[in-house]
């Protein structure tokens, strides 16, 4: 049996320019910090590795997803019990970009979120936090009704020719298939409702959240690879496996796989 040995900045660095991060990239990244062993210095030592290889010119961005701001019936990833959700719709805090944490999104999600000179998009329940060179750029638009959608930086790092690297994480956390989602014919809207801040102080608003579904990511995500053997790269860091790709091609893949898969081709 191989011994684990510690991960380190440096050999961070060596992994992810093997792996074919490029700098000056815009990289979306999702990861999980467990997967990578020993990382000597824990969630910052990732960050500064993944900024040393995507230098002054490149921008890293990661989901800073807050799905606790919404009503706690809907809640599905922390349960209450039933008779305390008077209270919490009562004081819920209102989403608050600097504040607010994402911490289900793991610790290197949140550490980028709280880095020295990071941007996060507006949306209360589906933002996105940002590092680097076109980090404003990349947060400055995220409309309420487009969570995850052309409009929010997804799209801008679609447009911007981004990469998505899966950091010891499989294609069900993938969000640049979820873009995918909103060029199916017919894409399904329902009723949500989150916590804001408005000039009034805080409120809750209700607005048409764009049905989506990730329960077919990994099979759609397999299918991608085994298909597109020249566009994912995959590779070690650390301890884990990562998977690196365009996101321009898993959106276009996607888009032509879900509409054959759910039946909704135009």
């Amino acid at each position: 049996m191989t011994e684990p040995v510690p991960q380190t900045r440096s050999s961070l660095v060596r992994d992810l320019r093997a792996l074919g991060v490029r700098p000056g990239a815009t990289l979306l990244l999702h990861a999980s910090l467990r997967s990578l062993g020993w990382v000597c210095g824990g969630a910052p030592t990732v960050v500064r590795a993944l900024l040393d290889v995507l230098g002054d010119g490149g921008t890293l961005v990661v989901p800073a997803f807050s799905r606790e701001n919404r009503d706690p019936s809907r809640w599905s990833h922390n349960r209450v019990p039933e008779v305390w959700w008077p209270a919490i719709r009562a004081e819920l805090p209102a989403f608050d970009p600097a504040v607010t944490p994402c911490r289900e999104l793991g610790l290197i999600a949140e550490t980028v979120r709280t880095w020295p000179g990071a941007f996060r998009s507006g949306h209360p329940q589906t933002s996105f936090a940002a590092v680097g060179a076109r980090a404003r750029e990349l947060t400055a638009r995220h409309p309420i009704t487009s969570e995850l959608g052309p409009e929010s930086p997804l799209g801008a790092i679609e447009a911007a020719g981004g990469d998505t690297l899966l950091l010891g994480v499989g294609y069900d956390k993938c969000t640049a298939f979820h873009l995918a989602e909103y060029r199916l014919p017919g894409l399904g809207r329902r009723p949500n409702r989150c916590v804001v801040l408005a000039p009034e102080g805080r409120r809750w608003t209700t607005y048409q959240a764009a049905t989506l579904d990730d329960g077919d990511f990994m099979e759609l995500g397999q299918t991608f690879e085994s298909t597109s053997a020249k566009i994912v790269r995959i590779g070690g860091v650390g301890g884990g496996e990562a998977r690196l790709f365009s996101v321009n091609a898993a959106v276009a893949f996607a888009a032509t796989w879900l509409a054959l898969h759910r039946g909704v081709a135009g």
